[in-house]
């Protein structure tokens, strides 16, 4: 079983506020999403457009709630921005992060992601990086990653889809070319089974890289409609293609018992995008957690 004092549960605002599509959830007030986190039964989330910008400001409001930050997303550009220009960001953002508390930030390469174009189909169209531009990736992932190191922090590489690391052939590469010291995954259940990988699998293959873990139901008629239909990503969110652990079509159980017997350390962070207006946050925070308490006794 998972051990309690080394595995934490956190949620993430982007079922009550979109970062991508801020007009889904617009209603809901930063104090309301963390209180229901909280309420729900979450000791950490991730860091979305509502919260505070101050650090002082957003530890406290979290503090009395009991919770804490997990991680936050940082967009790099490492294929088509000088190496420096990412360096002083992401430094930056350690800066944040460290002030709040957290030690994982969860790296994605944005350049000529599609994942936010509303009519671009998400299947079909994304960037294939050439070798120049591979190296560029991975010898940007491992100085970052070293920078992250120093200051006690794991970078953790978000797979994701519409970008240039997105299938389980290019998650693989990414990390065997980068170094286990500076690069960790943000494994991502739901994005794998999006891009039709094996997600057991490719835990299996990523086990003892794991720093971060994205839980993300799928719900397969939808998925089926996503290709048939031709959705954007951005689309396929709206539509419910997402949803939380235990509402969709997967079993979590071989995932859960990876992990524990690997003896993972760090966050289970629940990450499902959905029109909050169809799909209460509250209520499904509450079903992720109840799922997740049944099957890992967490």
């Amino acid at each position: 079983m998972l051990e309690q004092k080394k595995v934490f549960l956190g949620i993430a605002p982007i079922g009550w506020t979109n970062d991508d599509m801020p007009e889904l959830g617009a209603e809901n007030t930063f104090e309301q999403c963390v209180s229901e986190m909280a309420l729900a039964g979450f000791s950490g989330t991730e860091i979305g457009n509502k919260y505070p910008s101050d650090a002082a400001v957003l530890k406290h409001k979290l503090d009395v709630r009991g919770l804490r930050i997990a991680s936050r997303w940082f967009s790099s550009f490492l294929i088509t921005k000088p190496l420096e220009e990412n360096i002083r960001a992401f430094s930056a953002e350690l800066d944040f992060l460290e002030a709040v508390g957290a030690s994982c930030i969860n790296v994605s390469e944005q350049s000529h992601s599609v994942q936010g174009m509303q009519e671009t189909p998400i299947f079909g169209h994304k960037y294939i990086m050439n070798e120049a531009e591979w190296k560029l990736l991975t010898d940007g992932l491992n100085a970052l990653g070293k920078i992250a190191a120093e200051r006690n922090f794991r970078l953790c590489f978000h797979h994701h889809m519409g970008t240039v690391v997105q299938t389980a052939e290019e998650t693989t590469r990414m990390m065997r070319e980068t170094d286990a010291k500076y690069v960790y995954l943000c494994y991502d259940t739901g994005h794998f089974i999006f891009t039709g990988a094996d997600p057991i699998e490719m835990l299996r293959q990523n086990i003892n890289r794991v720093g971060h873990v994205h839980l993300k139901d799928v719900r397969l008629k939808m998925l089926d409609r996503v290709h048939k239909e031709n959705m954007s990503f951005l689309s396929a969110v709206r539509q419910g293609a997402f949803t939380v652990p235990g509402d969709g079509d997967f079993d979590f159980t071989p995932i859960f018992d990876l992990l524990a017997d690997a003896g993972y350390t760090g966050w289970l962070l629940v990450e499902a995008e959905q029109d909050p207006a169809k799909a209460n946050p509250f209520e499904y925070a509450k079903m992720a957690r109840a799922y997740i308490g049944a099957h890992t006794g967490l």
